[in-house]
């Protein structure tokens, strides 16, 4: 019976370790989408000249699925059911830093709202900047997101070491 709640600690801690690791690769997928979703628009806003509502709706779902529903709130806004505030549009995208929420929601006012060629300048602006961001929570998962694996699994040892 001891040995089995010792694997049962250990699990524990190693999925601490796991639970904390995941908002690093959140963050890295949400912001390879939101490139892809901008992208995608620039380019379908200079050839197809779809309506925006369109282009959003048929955006890939595997991408969609990264993009936290930002996407959704944002195709809400356009059907005028909700506001275009930070409250509103990041409910499941916790794991963004304030400066990275209030960047995407600036990208977010922007569209729609200039003629196809300074709009797509807008959107090439934006991508490079989400670019940089991507850089970093990609160091920042290198960095903390293997620490906090490794952390989670030398807490476990720690804790079975104790125990014995």
């Amino acid at each position: 019976m001891k040995y089995v709640f010792i694997v049962i600690v250990f699990l524990v801690c190693c999925g601490a370790g796991y639970a904390f690791s995941i908002k690093y690769s959140k963050r890295k997928k949400f912001f390879s989408s939101l490139i892809s979703l901008a992208e995608k628009l620039a380019l379908e806003i200079n050839f197809s000249r779809e309506r925006l509502k369109v282009l959003l709706q048929n955006f890939d779902d595997s991408s969609k699925r990264n993009l936290l529903g930002i996407d959704e709130k944002f195709v809400e806004y356009l059907d005028k059911k909700c506001e275009l505030t930070q409250e509103e549009v990041f409910k499941k995208a916790d794991c963004l830093k304030t400066d990275e929420k209030e960047a995407v929601l600036l990208f977010l006012k922007t569209l729609g709202r200039s003629d196809v060629e300074n709009q797509t300048k807008e959107i090439e602006s934006f991508v490079t900047r989400f670019e940089e961001t991507k850089k970093k929570c990609d160091e920042e998962q290198k960095k903390y997101g293997s620490l906090s694996m490794k952390l989670g699994v030398v807490a476990g040892l720690f804790c079975a070491i104790i125990l014995i």
